[in-house]
């Protein structure tokens, strides 16, 4: 077994992603338009008898310029579903080799619970896992419909008889950032963290001209806008990035009508899998309802681990 730092091509990396349904934070966009926003990427592939084994990106700072940190967010992803004791030594050679000076500690978060067969036995866990909601986007609708919690669905036919009507905004910058402005003063009210507003046209550049990155959906009343979501696409799987509401928004459900409307447009786009992202029942217990009532699976992760 052996591990290549240098030398990857996109084209093959982009291609895994796909194949595995990999999440956001292993996307090589995600990568550089985390670069380009301060951390350093680097990015490596696991061989195993000369065949690719595990790919694996990390975030990279040196911390009070003593030492070195490397994190590499629910990931690895593999190639097929190779054995823990595999898992295990692909860990511990990534750790070993990971090109930063010492002092240096290197993170894993695994895209995958704590069981045995993760592989995560020898590691020392610094951080509990947290959930997520995964929606297989490409289960027909009447499946998707028939999986919703009975108050979601109700919720959703009564913003489909009310006067909301979904529009898809368009993928530039001006198209969208009034909804990273209102989003951005949500943020700051609730006090909670995200990834910065420049982070979307940073993914969009490293993405590239000409390939869909971006879904905005809005629900208007009248003239005015009472809610909006936006996702984030890559490969055959997309990642629910931000929302907000008004209050004529939360009284009519508009979200659980965006968020339907969203799963349709996404199915258009050729992705298989959705992830609503992280819930906490005890912080924000509304939101987590809303995502536990689509029906989706929730998924608790391993956690943080120092190999």
């Amino acid at each position: 077994m052996q591990v290549l730092w240098d030398g990857h091509d996109r084209r093959a990396w982009d291609e895994a992603h796909r194949s595995a349904l990999a999440p956001l934070q292993q996307d090589w966009a995600y990568g550089d338009a985390m670069q380009s926003l301060g951390p350093r990427c680097l990015r490596a592939r696991v061989e195993a008898d000369g065949r690719p084994l595990a790919w694996a990106q990390f975030m990279c700072r040196r911390v009070a310029s003593l030492v070195s940190v490397a994190l590499c967010s629910r990931g690895p992803f593999w190639a097929g579903s190779p054995s823990a004791q595999d898992k295990a030594r692909a860990y511990r050679l990534l750790a070993r080799t990971v090109p930063l000076r010492r002092p240096r500690v290197v993170l894993f978060s695994p895209d995958e619970p704590l069981a045995p067969e993760a592989g995560v036995g020898a590691m020392h866990r610094v951080m509990t896992g947290w959930s997520t909601v995964l929606v297989d986007v490409d289960d027909a609708p009447e499946a998707l419909r028939a999986a919703l919690n009975a108050k979601w669905r109700n919720r959703l036919v009564a913003a489909e008889r009310s006067g909301l009507r979904v529009q898809r905004n368009g993928p530039k910058p001006a198209q969208y950032r009034w909804l990273l402005e209102r989003e951005q003063a949500q943020r700051e009210e609730r006090a909670y963290f995200a990834l910065p507003p420049g982070f979307v046209e940073a993914y969009q550049a490293a993405r590239g001209p000409g390939e869909e990155s971006v879904l905005t959906l809005r629900a208007d009343l009248g003239r005015d806008a009472a809610a909006a979501m936006m996702f984030l696409l890559h490969g055959a799987s997309a990642t629910y990035h931000i929302g907000w509401s008004g209050d004529e928004g939360r009284r009519l459900g508009a979200h659980n009508l965006v968020l339907w409307n969203a799963l349709a447009a996404l199915r258009e786009r050729g992705v298989r899998r959705l992830d609503l992202g992280g819930v906490n029942t005890q912080r924000s217990a509304g939101i987590a309802r809303f995502k536990i009532g689509t029906g989706g699976r929730v998924v608790t992760l391993a956690g943080s681990f120092v190999a």
